[in-house]
């Protein structure tokens, strides 16, 4: 078995090389990434090269199995149009890329934000992200392309993914002692440990599925939650003070990414995770206090 991870220098992909790395039968793993490899193994060649590179075709040869986890998060001061060009046309072109070498498996990591917001939200509903928020709208426009042109992927739509190696901002999010004051009841989120989307990728590549697979925890949590379990002592800010201090942090800096990720913290957004434990065998193995408290 040999394996093309693109986003290999990615939070998740620290969950997820080792475990490929340590498999018997997985014979290499080829990454690509721009930014330096933080993962070094016998079995593991990492490549400096952009997605959108007309050489990333021929460097797919030979592999048999595509784990697509190339994304721009935080877009910080980049313009929306590069943002959809790497999100979504060089996405799109990985893929392509991937069929013309005859690779038998494709995987891609999605995220739960493609829904917007709901409950008990399951495979089958709508995709509605939130309209300002860029990294949500790029996942939902290539999920889309994806179903139409390659039925036979595999997109799995984790929830907050949390842990060791979590994403900077959702842990600088979860570090400071304020927390926005919101109506109640307040908005519901669910999160997933990044071991669990590990091993879900794990079981994709053995399991004969396709289509989309949500992720997440079995209970939920409100922000509000998240920082008072973790501070003595937090301070509500109200939501127009957050806001603007998020936009002017964004303007000056480039922290945060968008300002439009604040959105996703005032929206309910629970998911149904069923296709995934009847189909993939997969279940998480913490309760989201558990995954809070290991981030």
């Amino acid at each position: 078995m040999k394996v093309f991870v693109t986003g290999s220098s990615s939070s998740l992909a620290q969950a997820l090389l080792p475990r490929l790395c340590e498999r018997p039968d997985v014979e290499q793993v080829t990454g690509v990434d721009l930014r330096p490899a933080q993962f070094h193994h016998a079995k593991f060649d990492a490549l400096a090269l952009d997605i959108r590179s007309p050489h990333l075709a021929q460097r797919m040869s030979g592999h048999n199995y595509l784990i697509n986890m190339a994304f721009v998060v935080l877009r910080g001061h980049m313009t929306e149009a590069e943002m959809f060009d790497i999100n979504v046309k060089g996405s799109h072109a990985v893929f392509h890329a991937a069929r013309r070498a005859g690779m038998q498996r494709l995987i891609h990591l999605s995220s739960a934000s493609v829904y917007g917001s709901g409950v008990h939200l399951s495979e089958h509903a709508p995709l509605a992200p939130l309209p300002q928020f860029l990294y949500a709208r790029h996942k939902a426009h290539l999920e889309q392309l994806l179903a139409i042109e390659f039925p036979e992927c595999v997109r799995l739509r984790p929830h907050i993914i949390l842990g060791p190696h979590a994403q900077p901002l959702l842990k600088q999010l979860l570090s400071q002692p304020c927390y926005v004051r919101l109506p109640q009841p307040q908005p519901r989120l669910q999160c997933v440990h990044e071991d669990d989307v590990a091993q879900a990728i794990m079981l994709c590549l053995e399991r004969n599925v396709r289509g989309p697979f949500n992720l997440a925890v079995e209970d939920n949590f409100s922000f509000r939650e998240a920082i008072k379990s973790r501070r003595r002592v937090s301070v509500p800010l109200p939501l127009a003070v957050a806001r603007f201090g998020l936009n002017l942090a964004w303007k000056y800096t480039g922290w945060g990414g968008e300002p439009a990720w604040l959105d996703g913290i005032t929206k309910t957004l629970l998911i149904n995770c069923r296709r995934a434990h009847t189909e993939l065998g997969w279940r998480s193995r913490y309760s989201a206090a558990e995954v809070l408290a290991r981030t």
